[in-house]
């Protein structure tokens, strides 16, 4: 368990996958906090991950913050954060053509 955040350190994300050695997976972790990054910024928010607190740390403009264990509670904090659903496949990102 985690000192600094209480969250059992989990086997590891489907995401994850490939990652062989410690600084593949800690590699991973930080391209996928970039993917999650483009996704919120839309909605006022954003993510971050140190590599050493188990899960992703969720920040709102306001200063709200929440430390979430994976990505599927990522989702539920977000839309709790901003009172509006937060769909990462919706047409948010579609360009304009």
């Amino acid at each position: 368990m985690c000192s600094a955040c209480g969250y059992p350190a989990a086997p590891g994300h489907w995401t994850d996958a490939g990652a062989a050695s410690p600084g593949d997976r800690l590699r991973v972790r930080f391209q996928r906090v970039k993917a999650l990054n483009t996704l919120l910024g839309p909605y006022g928010l954003a993510a971050h991950d140190d590599g050493v607190i188990p899960g992703v740390q969720l920040a709102s403009r306001t200063g709200a913050r929440e430390i979430v264990p994976d990505l599927a509670a990522l989702w539920s904090a977000a839309e709790r954060m901003t009172g509006t659903p937060v769909d990462p496949l919706g047409d948010r990102f579609l360009a304009d053509d």
